[in-house]
């Protein structure tokens, strides 16, 4: 009786030592598509696996494959800012891309509005930031969500396009180490971290650590990178901005760098205006039609 009562225990005692499970995130399309191009609420994959990231995705008509464009929008170090953040949309962007035959996701990352959870791309202190960490980091959740869309049957597997504003735009520098094949372009909008420092115009923190970081990025970099500023940026003044490029491609980076007029009142915002888009139009046409990269035989 003993020895079967003991065997009976063993479940029991199985389960209270193993660990947790992780509750199953719901992942994939959340509500229906509507307008414009096809809108659908989405959830994707993060870097906190109990956690999904939301996201808008818009498509062009048919069943595609279609190549893949994803948006990384900007951040804030300030948390109430980030908590009430709206779901970036980027509509003139968007409506760019869509029109050019691509499928277009923008997630929004962990710590950031209804995706909530806990935000992991944080720099640190002003002056002892972390720049190179805090980059990664934006790139291994950018890349969660690339993934997890390139294996959707409407949704070419190469020839994707990583397009990032400010944080986001510094995450996808960070993301220039990837495989061109896989990542044909990397568009960067005012890309950095630190700006506005103690919400000052024109003041970088730690801006000597932001252009190592650059340079550190630049080192990997195997996937070309256009960069956009506009010249009324207060955030990263095109001055500045040019010091980051320059610092990028000095380490082996591949950048073809573009200062743009003023844009409305804040150019740090231009990529989310039309004004912005029509003016970045003709260098964003040429990043999305660069020649694919050809094979080469080992020696």
């Amino acid at each position: 009786m003993r020895f079967s009562y003991a065997l009976a225990l063993l479940p029991v005692l199985a389960a209270l030592i193993a660990p947790p499970l992780r509750a199953q995130v719901a992942l994939g399309p959340s509500g229906e598509e509507g307008e414009p191009f096809r809108r659908q609420q989405w959830r994707v994959p993060s870097p906190g696996s109990e956690v999904a990231s939301h996201a808008l995705l818009f498509r062009p008509a048919g069943d595609g494959p279609f190549r893949l464009a994803v948006i990384a929008h900007a951040s804030t170090q300030n948390v109430l800012r980030r908590a009430q953040m709206p779901q970036p949309e980027y509509r003139a962007l968007v409506a760019f891309l869509t029109v050019r035959g691509f499928a277009v996701l923008v997630p929004e990352r962990l710590g950031h509005g209804a995706t909530g959870g806990r935000y992991v791309e944080d720099q640190g202190g002003c002056d002892e930031a972390d720049y190179v960490h805090s980059g990664r980091i934006t790139a291994d959740e950018i890349s969660f969500a690339l993934e997890f869309l390139r294996k959707q049957d409407f949704v070419r597997k190469d020839g994707a396009v990583v397009i990032g504003h400010s944080a986001g735009g510094w995450g996808a520098l960070a993301l220039a180490n990837a495989d061109p094949k896989t990542i044909s372009a990397i568009i960067v909008s005012a890309p950095g971290r630190g700006g506005h420092a103690n919400d000052v115009p024109d003041k970088v923190c730690a801006p000597d650590a932001l252009k190592l970081a650059a340079g550190e990025f630049g080192k990997a970099a195997r996937v070309p990178v256009t960069w956009f500023v506009a010249a009324n940026d207060t955030y990263f003044s095109p001055a500045f901005a040019g010091q980051l490029a320059d610092a990028f491609r000095s380490a082996g980076g591949k950048v073809d760098f573009q200062a743009v007029p003023a844009i409305g009142s804040e150019g740090h915002w231009m990529i989310e205006t039309e004004a912005g888009v029509k003016a970045a139009g003709k260098a964003l046409e040429r990043a999305l039609n660069l020649p694919r990269p050809v094979a080469t035989k080992k020696p």
